[in-house]
Formats: C-alpha cells, sequence, structure tokens
C-alpha cells in the first residue's frame, strides 16, 4: 500500500470512529505529538490533550454522523469536506467542516477542522 492510499485509509478509519463517541479507541490512529486544531479554538498538542479534547467534546453529544462529501489525497496529506451532524440534547446540528490531516508512520500527526462555530451556537441557542 502506498502513502496516499494508507493516507486516505487512516482518515477514514478516524472519520467511522467519531460516530462511535469514543475517544480512546481513536488513540491508535495518533502520533504521540499529534497536533489537533478546531480552528475556532485553541489547539490540543500531544495524543493525551488530543484525546482529552475529543473525548469532553463527545460527553456534550448523544450522537455524531459524519458524511464525507470529498476527500482528496496528495503524498501523506487527506483534505475532507464533511458534514458532521451532532445531536446535543435535543437539537441536531448539521455542521460543514473542512479537515485537514497530515499522516505520518500510518498515524495522524496533525488533525485542522475549519467550520463556523456561530452555526453550533446558533442552533443551540434556539432550544434555550
Amino acid at each position: 500500500m502506498g502513502a496516499s492510499e494508507n493516507a486516505e485509509r487512516v482518515v477514514r478509519e478516524l472519520c467511522d470512529a467519531l460516530e462511535k463517541l469514543d475517544a480512546e479507541a481513536m488513540r491508535p490512529l495518533f502520533t504521540d505529538d499529534v497536533v489537533y486544531h478546531n480552528m475556532p479554538m485553541d489547539p490540543a498538542v500531544g495524543i493525551d490533550a488530543t484525546v482529552a479534547f475529543i473525548e469532553n467534546f463527545f460527553g456534550m453529544c448523544q450522537s455524531m454522523v459524519v458524511e464525507t462529501l470529498h476527500l482528496a489525497v496528495k503524498d501523506n496529506v487527506v483534505v475532507t469536506e464533511r458534514v458532521d451532524t451532532l445531536t446535543i440534547g435535543q437539537i441536531a446540528v448539521a455542521l460543514p467542516v473542512m479537515g485537514t490531516f497530515e499522516i505520518r508512520d500510518g498515524k495522524i500527526s496533525a488533525w485542522r477542522d475549519y467550520f463556523d462555530m456561530a452555526q453550533i451556537t446558533k442552533a443551540l441557542s434556539r432550544d434555550a
């Protein structure tokens, strides 16, 4: 399996794992020095901080569905265009997300998601 095929496989595994809401099960997909950055927030640096951040995020969600609309791979970089539908309480929010993943030695070493946080806060404020 070439670098591009391996990089795509790892990212598809991550997207599938997101729907299980089990951050600890995602740990094997990351390098020890992974940097996970949801662009509206500060980055999580290192595997423990990344898993803790994801676990905290999952704690808010009743469910998550990841629909990958497009996926492009060049060497060890994968770019996704997704719709992540989060159910938080009784509210389902369909969140458009662009994600960039860098793969090193078969694991994700960098993950950057770009989205509009206002879409989440606006949807949740309608319930208040």
